[in-house]
């Protein structure tokens, strides 16, 4: 559910004296363009996007720019830039090898630090390009139907699949039958699981997943493009029920033989965050129970699928949840790093190779973001992080010797690094509230910018904007402190009432307020803001980079604490002289879908109108991997499945509700809707239903402005 959520969804009684507004984003004139939905959704016809820089990488320590027509390298030291190559050259020696052409350089890779190739992609197969040569040369075909390329830069070895099956240089490594999955990502993409195959260091050797999926309950999804709707079948293992298989493959492309880890029986086991050993001996996984609160870190040996060692185990009354592999330093092949949240929030941990603590190189009530590489001659690790604020993701250079942290920007907002071969340089990508998007080039040894790729414009610039504020207030707990944003119309009247919208998520990993562009601010609430509504949206406790006990205080009863907390932010709400404290709506996707029927529904006098999109109604229905780490199975938390199911209090409906759900979703089923549609109807309760055919769980693409809109007239009409 969580990488779906980032893309769709993205949503507290104290006084206006307890809260903190931090910025405010001045307003502009309202003589300026006035922006619709066309302008401001990508689905949009005009779309105004932030500009970019796509592609951006490293060819060892030379930055490497690709544009549509050229190829420019920079000395991240000098700030200096020369042309490479340009598209032209690129496709008059493809084209001399029958091999077609490039519309662009932006999917071009430079991954030989040492040699002057291009890595190009093209339909059918891999090529390169070498400019000083001016030669290209074929380096592997594969079917038109083949998905989940991996390509071995260090051996030209490439893996990838056909339906459920996985091909090495187009060798058949799996003949599966009906329900088994193989290379691809398992485990519904939990666990930070985003692939299915893991090449060694060599290219020589690569792991992949099996996945046994054929005991699994078959949901039928509809499709309704056939003259004759015809079911579509999905495996989806529901909470409490059987839930599919998974082995780890290694396959040697060379002899042609696959060994699989000898982990006994799979049944009720996750297999985890895949690493490769330096020396491609071993293999290291992170093996979670069912129950998701035991955690292995195990050695295999890639020769025998033998277990080697289990290295380290940890436990926790609620859950644990590993996201990252091991990551081995590059100077020492013996010691890797591991991510933990076992003192309450993600940090780093250095081990031996026999699982020895070596030392706790992060430590604090804050959060390690990202682990985004190494300099090698100083021993130093590079990160981000919570630190400065939950709002913020910081550059550090940790060093592994004693622990000492060095931040590496000094603006503040949301950083992105890409660092260099050496780690001498990173290319930092940041946003700030009033910097839509800036890249600049940074020395680590000092944290001096040494050049500057990119300022982009406000894509709003001479528009109609809002003013936003965030801020803090107190969790129903009394005790925790919640960020808040609250959007503005630009023509803002303190003494005038407004209606408010209530944006929310609420979910785990999910964050919306940030110290990112405008803190976050979505689209929607912009549009919405300039047609005079106040948007408000508050992070609840269970939501993101906040640390352990802030996201697990959710357990067991899911949507209970958060819309506890959500309506402590009405309250706030209720104390600002403008708002109108009877025109209160609520908006969310997903995750966000339920928390906006339970909000309806639990505090059915508060909320006027709500709009519900791919709601999960009944945490039953939801799957196992997500469901069981956060509510446990529906036999083992019978009091809090019924708790959490919206279809009970259905009766409870009074104001204006409109579910939306897309007919094709694989994510939350369809079901949820329908059967609280039929909890409605049996309650003699009377929500709205609007149904996206041929869409999953977000409406994507040009559909996107139609659904805004339809959200849209709803509040407009009700609110």
């Amino acid at each position: 559910m969580k990488k779906l959520m980032h893309s769709i969804a993205a949503a507290l009684l104290i006084g206006a004296c307890a809260c903190t507004p931090t910025y405010e984003l001045m307003a502009q004139d309202t003589q300026l363009k006035q922006l619709s939905l066309e302008d401001l959704l990508s689905g949009g016809t005009n779309y105004r996007y932030t500009e970019n820089l796509y592609g951006l990488q490293w060819w060892g320590d030379t930055c490497i720019e690709p544009g549509i027509d050229s190829l420019v390298a920079i000395n991240p030291k000098k700030n200096k830039r020369e042309l490479l190559t340009t598209r032209a050259d690129i496709n008059r020696a493809l084209q001399a090898k029958g091999l077609g052409e490039l519309q662009h350089l932006y999917a071009v890779r430079l991954p030989w630090p040492k040699e002057e190739r291009i890595l190009l992609s093209l339909p059918g197969c891999y090529a390169v390009y070498d400019w000083k040569a001016d030669t290209a040369a074929l380096c592997r075909e594969y079917p038109k139907e083949a998905a989940n390329m991996d390509y071995a830069t260090t051996s030209g070895n490439l893996a990838y699949t056909m339906g459920n099956n996985l091909y090495v240089n187009g060798t058949a490594v799996t003949a599966e039958g009906e329900g088994i999955v193989c290379g691809q990502a398992v485990h519904r993409n939990e666990f930070g699981i985003t692939k299915g195959t893991f090449w060694n260091a060599e290219g020589t050797l690569l792991a992949f997943y099996r996945m046994d999926e054929s005991m699994v309950t078959q949901y039928p999804l509809v499709d309704v493009t056939a003259r004759v709707g015809k079911a579509d079948y999905i495996r989806y293992p529901m909470a409490g029920m059987t839930s599919h298989k998974v082995q780890v493959g290694i396959y040697n492309p060379q002899t042609g033989k696959t060994v699989y880890l000898d982990t006994g029986d799979p049944t009720d086991r996750y297999f985890t965050n895949i690493a490769w050993s330096p020396d491609s001996k071993s293999l290291y996984l992170i093996e979670v129970n069912r129950d998701q609160n035991h955690a292995k870190l195990c050695r295999y040996n890639a020769s025998t699928g033998k277990l080697e060692a289990t290295l380290l185990e940890e436990t926790h009354p609620k859950y644990v949840e590993p996201q990252s592999s091991v990551v081995f330093l590059p100077w020492d092949k013996d010691k890797f790093i591991y991510q933990s949240q076992r003192d309450g929030f993600n940090h780093l941990y250095l081990y031996d190779t026999e699982g020895k603590l070596v030392r706790q190189l992060t430590q604090g009530e804050w959060m390690v973001l990202s682990v985004a590489g190494f300099n090698d001659m100083r021993h130093e690790v590079f990160i981000t992080s919570t630190e400065q604020s939950p709002l913020q993701s910081t550059i550090y250079k940790v060093n592994t010797r004693n622990g000492k942290r060095t931040a590496l920007n000094a603006v503040g907002g949301i950083h992105t690094p890409q660092l260099s071969a050496s780690g001498k340089y990173l290319i930092d990508t940041y946003s700030t509230p009033t910097e839509p998007r800036d890249i600049a080039l940074v020395q680590t040894l000092n944290g001096n910018v040494t050049g500057r790729l990119l300022t982009a414009a406000n894509p709003y610039e001479g528009c109609v904007a809002p003013t936003v504020e965030v801020g803090t207030i107190k969790a129903a707990d009394g005790i925790t402190d919640l960020y808040y944003r609250l959007t503005k119309p630009a023509d803002f009247d303190p003494a005038k009432k407004y209606p408010v919208v209530v944006y929310v998520y609420g979910g785990p990993h999910v964050q919306l307020v940030n110290d990112g562009f405008m803190h976050g601010l979505r689209p929607w609430d912009y549009y919405m803001a300039n047609k005079g509504y106040l948007m408000f949206t508050v992070d609840n406790r269970g939501s993101s980079n906040r640390g352990l006990n802030f996201e697990n205080a959710t357990f067991r009863q899911l949507g209970i604490k958060e819309c506890s907390d959500q309506l402590k932010g009405v309250e706030f709400l209720k104390s600002l002289p403008y708002v109108d404290p009877d025109r209160i709506g609520v908006h969310g996707w997903s995750f966000g879908g339920h928390m906006t029927t339970a909000l309806m529904l639990r505090y059915p006098d508060v909320f006027k109108v709500g709009v519900a999109g791919g709601p999960v109604i009944d945490w039953a229905y939801y799957e196992v991997m997500y469901g069981e780490r956060y509510m446990d199975t529906p036999q083992t938390n019978i009091e809090g499945y019924k708790e959490c199911n919206l279809n009970n209090l259905a009766g409870r409906l009074k104001g204006h509700l409109l579910v939306i759900h897309g007919d094709h979703d694989p994510t939350c089923v369809p079901q949820h809707t329908l059967s609280f549609m039929k909890a409605c109807i049996d309650a003699r309760t009377y929500p709205d239903l609007f149904i996206y055919p041929c869409h999953q769980h977000g409406v994507t693409g040009r559909d996107s402005v139609h659904l805004h809109e339809k959200i849209t007239r709803y509040f407009e009409d009700y609110l």
